[in-house]
């Protein structure tokens, strides 16, 4: 009898256990914004996270105007070999899945829009500046042969794809549906989720059934150091965050062991650097910027009437213009911030330098050369030998003429910690 009750209470356990560990969930996540290295980085983390909490689906709420090609390719080389069901969900209304966009969208298990959102524009553009003829048809049909496969894999319109890419072609969600572009249309998340329920995909290991009804939706937002990365990979940060690690960097060096100046300098430089790796630099524009502070720190040490501080402005204006250089709008820097920079980092630098140099060329106040200049009095005569009273002090010194007891005396030079001096009378 005991065992039977021992093996009864065994087995409610087990099966307890495992229907609690095989608790299924959607995991819903949302990529907003360009698509670069860190957005790549936070959809691939998702996909391997719900595989291993062996979500049911994972939903991607998705709004881009497009971005890199790279970035792209990572995401959609994980959306193909995961192992749980991506549905990638273009909303809110007004949202767009354009340019790499494009691709992420149609590689998805089911892809979805909401209304009022569009879908299109994935012709390849030159990230880096202007392709030559030759460069642009490789990149061209490379892209098109890539949508296609992706959308012939998923059963979606490659045809309509290809046009996407080598016209350009754009198109609504209502239009989307319609073309067998995507799956569905739905007007929210709630939607969505019920319109999928018990839908049938293709996955890498066989086909798979999603689960929706009555499943827990969980909700992930991006962590401290995701969101960090997206905000310095904005190419108006990283601008501001290069010239911050100059002025730091350009700080310590001037006034040594200031220490936080060097220190907040270097710290801005790496994550401008980091930040660079995700955008289109010309690195002729960052020598000009170089150039322009070289030129600044010039005007100070060297007469040229504002000729050196018009050169920087000049070679700093055309710099920010030229630092990344791409036809995508999201890519290049704002003049609100190149002119506000450029007026800034000119009074910074002729400022500093200039309190810099005047601190060079001001006579001493401590120290053995704080001595010239100051009044004493003689505590003996004086000449070949002889004391003198000093800024407080009693000193060895020696006169050029004969100096009396008590009279009052100016320090002229210092050698080997003996004054020179002469009697404040032999001026008159």
């Amino acid at each position: 009898m005991k065992k039977k009750v021992f093996f009864t209470l065994f087995a409610f356990f087990t099966l307890f256990f495992i229907s609690m560990s095989s608790s299924a969930e959607i995991i819903v996540i949302k990529a907003n914004g360009v698509v670069n290295p860190v957005m790549s980085e936070f959809i691939s983390k998702n996909i391997k996270d719900a595989a291993s909490a062996k979500a049911d689906a994972l939903v991607i709420e998705f709004d881009t105007p497009g971005g890199l090609d790279t970035s792209m390719r990572d995401i959609v080389r994980n959306i193909i070999a995961s192992e749980t069901p991506i549905i990638v969900y273009v909303s809110p209304g007004g949202a767009r899945a354009a340019s790499a966009g494009v691709f992420i969208t149609l590689s998805a298990h089911v892809a979805a829009m909401a209304p009022g959102t569009n879908i299109g524009a994935a012709h390849p553009v030159g990230i880096g500046g202007k392709m030559d003829k030759t460069m642009a048809e490789k990149a061209e049909n490379d892209a098109a042969a890539y949508i296609k496969s992706i959308a012939e894999q998923r059963g979606r319109n490659s045809e309509w794809a290809e046009k996407a890419v080598r016209k350009s072609v754009s198109i609504t969600d209502a239009e989307a549906l319609k073309l067998n572009v995507i799956d569905i249309v739905a007007p929210n998340l709630d939607s969505l989720l019920e319109s999928i329920d018990n839908r049938t995909v293709e996955m890498s290991t066989g086909k798979h059934i999603i689960k929706t009804k009555g499943i827990k939706v969980q909700h992930k937002e991006p962590g401290l150091r995701h969101k960090i990365l997206s905000i310095i990979s904005d190419p108006n940060i990283a601008y501001i965050l290069m010239l911050l690690g100059f002025y730091g960097i350009f700080f310590e060096l001037t006034n040594p062991g200031a220490i936080f100046p060097g220190v907040f300098g270097a710290i801005s430089l790496i994550l401008a650097f980091y930040s660079f790796q995700t955008l289109p630099v010309n690195y002729a524009g960052l020598l000009l910027i170089i150039l322009a502070i070289i030129l600044f720190i010039l005007e100070i040490t060297i007469i040229s009437h504002g000729v050196l501080t018009i050169g920087g402005v000049i070679a700093m204006i055309i710099g920010s213009l030229m630092l990344f250089e791409s036809p995508l709008p999201f890519f290049r820097l704002s003049l609100k911030v190149i002119l506000p920079a450029v007026i800034i980092t000119t009074l910074f630098f002729s400022l500093t330098i200039g309190l810099a140099v005047k601190a060079h060329r001001r006579k001493p106040q401590t120290g053995i050369e704080g001595l010239i200049g100051l009044e004493g009095t003689a505590k003996t005569d004086v000449h070949k030998e002889g004391l003198v009273f000093v800024h407080g002090e009693i000193w060895s010194a020696w006169s050029d003429e004969p100096i009396k007891a008590g009279e009052k005396v100016i320090v002229d030079k210092v050698e080997n910690l003996k004054l020179k001096v002469h009697a404040i009378r032999s001026e008159k």
